[in-house]
């Protein structure tokens, strides 16, 4: 069964968040906690929603998709950017991901996005084999770029101040 996430999942998605970052050889890097979750997800002005994969026969959660709209200048209409799709390795291979990548298509074609996207590990070659046989087309042409830490500090410094900023 998949479903939208309620405040009281927050604990069972950071558990799946911190499996994910370890699954990705990244546990250290993972310190996203519950309270931030609740903010993010349920607090007045949501930043992301989650959609809950949970076991038919037991009704345990077993994955999650996390995801939240984008634009394109170039379309002009809104799409998906999925940050998070994690389903429990125990419980791999019975539908859940194509489950929860299908309802999130579901979602982007009741809002009319025209773009559902995300990005994938270069070595997580079982996820990049599952998402070839969904039809997912590679944009070998783009790299995602980040800032983080010192690096966006010391841009940071050097913006000039914003005209007309309301918040």
């Amino acid at each position: 069964m998949i479903r939208t996430a309620t405040e009281h999942d927050v604990p069972e998605i950071r558990a799946m968040i911190h499996e994910l970052a370890a699954y990705e050889k990244a546990a250290e890097q993972s310190r996203t906690t519950e309270e931030q979750l609740r903010e993010a997800l349920f607090g007045a002005h949501p930043a992301a929603s989650v959609l809950i994969a949970e076991d038919d026969a037991d009704g345990r959660i077993v994955g999650f998709a996390l995801w939240f709209p984008r634009f394109s200048t170039w379309t002009g209409t809104r799409g998906m950017h999925l940050e998070d799709l994690f389903v429990r390795p125990h419980t791999r291979g019975a539908g859940h991901g194509k489950a929860l990548l299908a309802a999130l298509a579901a979602i982007c074609r009741e809002n009319g996005f025209e773009r559902f996207e995300w990005v994938v590990l270069d070595w997580n070659e079982p996820a990049i084999g599952f998402y070839r046989s969904l039809g997912a087309k590679f944009l070998n042409n783009w790299t995602v770029c980040r800032l983080s830490g010192a690096p966006l500090a010391d841009l940071a410094a050097h913006a000039p101040a914003l005209v007309g900023r309301t918040d």
